[in-house]
Parts: structure tokens; C-alpha cells; sequence
């Protein structure tokens, strides 16, 4: 017999591979907790429920007489942001959590597990939000997180490892409340302003002590895992049409700060060639980071977003500029090569200006890589319920970002709408949302096995 005659004829597709694999492996869990392996297709989130969730946070924090389309201002600490995080801690508890909160204002739930030996699986994301923002960014992870739970609760499944939901505070301003627990909030950071309030009477006005907040680190090596589900923030998932992005990593940030000193005179009598323009020069190095950053293939991404001129008078030549310059990609020896370059040439444009210019480095966030096991895990969740995957970075920062320092990590994303998030315009469209609630409840399963 030939080798040729013992091959079936029907070829199995990577994705019939990952399903089947994912469905053995959730199967095998399941029927080891006593749930009948012919339920395990079956096994969803409650979508209208989760749809109902978001909308009933959307009206903490929406605008006088508005509607979810609106968008929503729940910024950290203020009443719109207390009045939303007692509406999740109901959510919880009807999930059948006890939520507490800790002493950087986290709020977490405890779910335990069948075998107190093993380290919790730990996963949620934030409820605060920029000012008039959307009631999609961190919303559709934290709703997600506490709706996996009740979805486990209705089928009566006991994990092997404990569980524990994050909602985690102030992810909009440092990630605050996971830099706690990551033990990267200093004392000193509490006398820091937010919104007028020290961030110390912050915390204590959303049920904090920050007398105690050493109490809220969580020790490195502490957790199975960290998962969290995201919207994508960006627009590669819409334009592809993929439901499901599996986060490679968050990338790293570099941040600068340039000054430019030239010669404010007056506009009417200084001829042209005796002009010492910092404004100009500021224009030549925007243009610069421009050019340099997009010069080669990848994604890294070059910003400008902040500009101060001074005198600023529309009679005066410009003799102070300050400006930033931000860098992001997945990989720091990129973004410092790229900041080498534009230091280089700000130094030949400070030369052609008449000007001085400095760039000074102030702040450096390194990358957050997600665990390829758990990477690996997403995609087979996604197969089970064929869902289709695009591996692809964050380009925005994340509290996994932070959690990632205590164990493994690994994020979901679901489609953000033409891209646009940090907007009323924000919008994950709701069988997205339902999706990325079912990768996650699969996610959770799947690393409870391993």
C-alpha cells in the first residue's frame, strides 16, 4: 500500500485544527467540572445582558439630557466616576462576587476555585473615563469580566484556579490604580494634584487609604495569568473586517521635551535674513519627525501634540518654542534609533535657524509583551467559535501594560469603528462586543486548564 492511499482526502484547514483542538481542550475541562460535554458549544455569554450592562454605566457621566450616543465624561474620583463603580460593584455581586475595594480603589471580586493551591487567574479593566469620552474604552472589558463570571455562576462551573476581576482606578491619568498594585505608586505621588484634589484625597473619597498603600500591591508571581479585553482604539481590525485582535504587545513610549531659543524682535522692522525664528525652526523639526519616523516600513508612530510660542503676539518674531515629541512601537532599540536621528537633525536645523535647540528625554515606558502561550490560547478560544484572529500591537497603554510586571499577560481586542476612541463617536459595534466577552469566557477556561 502507498503511502499516498492512507492520506484522507478531505484537507483540514488550520482553523478546523485550532477549533478542534480548543473544543478537546475546553471539553476536557468542562467534563472534568461535571459539565455535559454536549453543552460545551453552548456555553455563551449572556449578550443582552452584557448590551444592557453597558448601556446602564453609559448614564453615569452622560451629558444633561443626553443619550449613550453621546458619549460620557466619568472621569476618575469624580461623582459621575463613584456613582458608576457602586453600579458595577451591584454587577458584581449579582454575579455572585463579594467586591471590596483595596487601598488604591481598586475594586476587586473574589470567585474561589476547586483547588486553593493554585494562583488566581486575574482579569477586568477600567470604568473612568477622559472627559467627553465614549462608553466603549475599558467600559466593554470591565462589563465583560463580571458577566464572564455570572455566566459561570449560571452554569454552576467551578474553576480549578481562583478567579479574581480587576476594575482597576484612574486608568486614564498613569494607570494609577494597577501602578498600585504593580508596587509603582510612590508616596510622594499622593500629594499630586488631579483636578484640583491631592491624589491622596482622591483616594479616600472613592473608599482608598493612602496611609496604606503598600496594602494594594499585589507581590510579582502572585497570578496565573492577566487577561484583558479592550477595544482596539485603532482602526486595523474595522478595515480588515477580523472580529477578534490578538495583542503581540503594548508598545514602548518615549517622551520629549524640546526647547528652542531664538531672538523674539519686533515683525515690522527685522528683515528676514537677520531673523532668529524659533517657530520656524519648530516648523522644520515637525516636519522632520515627520519625514524620519515614516522613512521606513513598520508601525511605529512620531507625535507633536503639544506646542507652546512665545511672546505668542502676532507683532513679534518668535523667540521661544517648547513643544513635545512622543515616539511609540513595539520596539524601544527602534523608537531610540529614531530619537538619535531627530536629535541629529534638530541639531543641523538649529544651525540653518539661527537658533539653539534642546531635546531633552523625560520619560521612557518600556513594552509590555504579551505571553505567547496565552497568544496561542486567544486563538484557539477565537477557533472554537469561529471567530477569525489578526495578531497586531497596542499602540495605546494599558493597565496590562502595568499587571504584565506580576506574571503573564495577554489582551483581546474587538473593533473600534472607523478607528476613533477618546470621542462620543467611540463605537464597538454590540455582536463585537458579545464576541470578544465569549473569547474572553473561553480564554479564562482554557487557561484554568493549563
Amino acid at each position: 500500500m502507498s503511502l499516498s492511499s492512507t492520506i484522507p482526502s478531505v484537507l483540514i484547514t488550520r482553523r478546523e485544527l485550532l477549533a478542534g483542538l480548543a473544543a478537546a481542550s475546553v471539553t476536557s475541562a468542562l467534563t472534568d467540572l461535571g459539565f455535559a460535554q454536549n453543552d460545551v458549544s453552548k456555553l455563551r455569554i449572556d449578550a443582552a445582558r452584557l448590551q444592557q450592562s453597558l448601556e446602564g454605566l453609559s448614564v453615569y457621566g452622560r451629558p444633561s439630557g443626553g443619550t449613550f450616543a453621546d458619549g460620557v465624561s466619568r472621569v476618575a474620583y469624580s461623582d459621575a466616576d463613584i456613582a458608576g463603580r457602586k453600579y458595577a460593584m451591584e454587577l458584581m455581586r449579582a454575579a455572585g462576587l463579594d467586591p471590596r475595594i483595596d487601598t488604591a480603589g481598586n475594586i476587586l471580586g473574589w470567585r474561589e476555585g476547586s483547588d486553593r493551591s493554585l494562583k488566581p487567574i486575574l482579569f477586568g479593566s477600567h470604568i473612568d473615563s477622559v472627559p467627553s469620552g465614549g462608553n466603549f474604552d475599558g467600559d466593554v472589558g470591565s462589563m465583560s469580566a463580571i458577566e464572564v463570571a455570572r455566566t459561570l455562576k449560571e452554569h454552576g462551573i467551578a474553576t480549578r484556579h481562583p478567579l479574581q476581576i480587576a476594575i482597576w482606578s484612574n486608568e486614564e491619568s498613569l494607570t494609577m490604580g494597577s501602578r498600585a498594585a504593580a508596587g509603582d505608586l510612590q508616596p510622594a505621588d499622593l500629594t499630586k494634584l488631579y483636578n484640583g484634589i491631592s491624589l491622596g484625597d482622591a483616594l479616600r473619597k472613592i473608599g482608598g487609604d493612602p496611609a496604606k498603600l503598600a496594602e494594594a500591591r499585589m507581590a510579582t508571581g502572585s497570578i496565573h495569568c492577566y487577561l484583558e479585553l479592550h477595544i482596539e482604539q485603532g482602526g486595523t481590525l474595522d478595515k480588515a473586517g477580523i472580529p477578534i485582535g490578538v495583542v503581540e504587545g503594548i508598545v514602548c513610549i518615549d517622551e520629549y521635551e524640546v526647547e528652542i531659543h531664538g531672538f523674539a524682535n519686533h515683525a515690522g522692522t527685522t528683515p528676514m535674513p537677520e531673523r532668529r525664528n524659533a517657530l520656524l525652526a519648530a516648523a522644520k523639526l515637525i516636519e522632520a519627525v515627520q519625514e524620519i519616523v515614516t522613512r521606513d516600513p513598520g508601525r511605529q508612530v512620531g507625535t507633536v501634540g503639544h506646542l507652546e510660542v512665545l511672546p505668542n503676539a502676532r507683532n513679534v518674531v518668535p523667540g521661544l518654542v517648547k513643544h513635545s515629541i512622543e515616539l511609540r512601537d513595539l520596539s524601544p532599540e527602534k523608537i531610540a534609533r529614531l530619537g538619535d536621528e531627530i536629535q541629529k537633525r534638530a541639531q543641523q536645523i538649529a544651525q540653518e535657524t539661527k537658533t539653539d535647540i534642546s531635546m531633552k528625554k523625560v520619560e521612557h515606558d518600556a513594552p509590555a509583551v504579551a505571553t505567547p502561550a496565552i497568544q496561542s490560547q486567544i486563538e484557539l478560544a477565537a477557533a472554537s467559535l469561529g471567530l477569525k484572529t489578526m495578531r497586531l500591537p497596542s499602540g495605546a497603554g494599558h493597565d496590562a501594560q502595568v499587571i504584565a510586571a506580576l506574571g503573564p499577560m495577554g489582551m483581546i481586542f474587538v473593533p473600534s469603528v472607523a478607528g476613533i476612541s477618546h470621542s462620543p463617536k467611540e463605537l464597538t459595534r454590540w455582536p463585537d462586543c458579545a464576541n470578544g466577552a465569549n473569547v474572553l469566557l473561553q480564554t479564562v477556561l482554557g487557561m484554568d486548564r493549563s
